[in-house]
């Protein structure tokens, strides 16, 4: 699944992105969210919690599973990053502008990339057939196992 040409390139944006619109809210991203957030760009395969808790335990031996967790809440508030519910498993949002984010995720089960997919139209179909039926969606996750072309 090819999500980008130049990853470094894209984890450096992702950074100064998270970092302006931080700023541009009011609010700190603080040396520690910071890190996290970096570790989870290091590649578009999702990561999960502990794995995160572990290295930042090799620049910081007191971290604490606390530390992760309020680290991870926050980017998820501001839309830095996004949970995979199926795998348990954080993954960059590709454009953290754009609140609330409606997007669903392709997963390869071979290689692990999960690939964020955002369709206007698919959101508003799914909330309309909600509306339909009387039902008030408070969150919508559509996640799609299978394999990318890279692993066909």
């Amino acid at each position: 699944m090819s999500i980008c040409a130049d990853h470094h390139h894209c984890q450096e944006t992702a950074l100064s992105t998270a970092e302006t619109l931080c700023q541009s809210r009011g609010i700190r991203l603080t040396p520690q969210r910071r890190q996290v957030l970096a570790l989870i760009w290091q590649s578009h395969r999702p990561v999960k919690a502990y794995d995160l808790l572990d290295q930042l335990r090799l620049t910081d031996s007191q971290a604490k599973p606390p530390t992760v967790y309020r680290a991870l809440d926050f980017l998820m508030e501001q839309g830095l990053i996004h949970r995979i519910d199926s795998l348990n498993a954080y993954t960059g949002c590709g454009h953290p502008e754009t609140l609330p984010c409606d997007c669903y995720f392709m997963i390869c089960q071979t290689c692990g990339i999960a690939e964020e997919c955002c369709n206007p139209n698919l959101s508003a179909r799914i909330n309309a057939m909600a509306k339909d039926r009387g039902f008030q969606a408070q969150h919508t996750v559509l996640e799609i196992a299978g394999l990318c072309q890279d692993c066909c």
